[in-house]
């Protein structure tokens, strides 16, 4: 019956006590206002069953009704319709720039880095629901896969489509890889412009040197984190290719240019992670999702309905059907 009404005043229920009072009281009076007359015989008068007298009572019985009513109303019953409104106060622009080189396929992650990575990105994009996301691929050139958007659907399609091919030039360019980001994000005009650079190799290809790549960052304000992906030591990596086109795997000695990832990372103001597993490249990604957090502001709006009117104009029908019938049908009676 009251379900989603709140009472304000909470405290005046505590009156409800009054109605047993008045109760016990009505029966007590009752009894004292009842005269006794002995006599030895009733012989000589007619007995009858009218029950009519006795409805008197239903009088008392509006009263309390009404005077519930009334406590209730006193405790100001409402109902609360609260609506929000979010307001993004500090939008970030992302680009991630993925290194999809042959040795992307290395299976030191689970079932390769490539697609390790592309799972944990797509967790990463969907929990980015405020801000406008990019993707760039790289290998020994660059180019833009997804240009910054706000469709997160468009972004996780492209991402998925993500594979390693042969018509991208082979090697790691990543001086073009992080130009190519820098320059999809130096007209953005969000407060905050980020790139996440992953690779798993050393910079080999491209002609574009990544400390100049570093510091076009740097004068367009871009903060850039580093992901240097694959194992310790050994990996099984692709080799060759056989001739029916799939590839010939063996032990590769992982080398990633971790040096040079630092520089660039510490040179925008970002920072420089190694995932040398799945677990480790989920954390990163978590870590950077604390590191970069958009500013939302929630407005809320309530808006109350009292529900206390309709109690009082019921309690007040009551208490008239109680006046009218003591002075009409139980006035012989009361």
């Amino acid at each position: 019956m009251f379900e989603g009404i709140e009472f304000v005043n909470k405290q005046f229920f505590w009156l409800l006590i009054l109605l047993p009072v008045a109760l016990l009281w009505y029966v007590f009076k009752q009894n004292e206002q009842t005269a006794e007359l002995k006599m030895s015989s009733l012989k000589g008068f007619k007995i009858t069953n009218s029950l009519f007298p006795k409805f008197r009572h239903f009088l008392f019985v509006l009263r309390l009704l009404a005077l519930a009513l009334i406590i209730t109303a006193l405790a100001r019953p409402q109902t609360v319709d609260v609506s929000t409104r979010t307001k993004t106060t500090r939008g970030i622009d992302i680009v991630i720039a993925i290194d999809v080189s042959a040795s992307m396929l290395a299976k030191d992650l689970r079932p390769n880095r490539l697609d390790a990575l592309k799972a944990v990105a797509a967790e990463f994009i969907n929990g980015r629901p405020n801000d406008r996301i990019g993707l760039v691929e790289y290998a020994g050139e660059s180019y833009t896969k997804t240009p910054i958007t706000s469709d997160k659907s468009i972004v996780l399609r492209s991402l998925r489509s993500i594979e390693y091919n042969t018509i991208i030039e082979g090697g790691t360019a990543i001086g073009m890889g992080l130009a190519t980001s820098v320059n999809r994000l130096k007209d953005s005009k969000a407060k905050s412009k980020v790139i996440i650079l992953l690779t798993d190799g050393v910079n080999n290809s491209g002609f574009i040197d990544p400390k100049m790549a570093s510091d076009l960052a740097v004068e367009y304000g871009i903060k850039t984190y580093t992901i240097g992906l694959g194992t310790n030591g050994m990996a099984l990596s692709p080799i060759a290719i056989k001739p029916n086109g799939s590839f010939q795997y063996g032990r590769v000695q992982v080398e990633i240019d971790e040096e040079l990832l630092k520089e660039i990372a510490d040179a925008t103001g970002g920072k420089y992670f190694r995932a040398t597993n799945n677990q480790k490249l989920k954390e990163i990604y978590k870590e950077i999702d604390q590191l970069e957090k958009t500013d939302v502001e929630e407005f809320k709006f309530y808006n109350y309905e009292e529900k206390f009117r309709p109690l009082v104009l019921f309690a007040g029908i009551l208490l008239l059907m109680e006046i009218i019938l003591r002075y009409t049908i139980f006035r012989s009676f009361v």
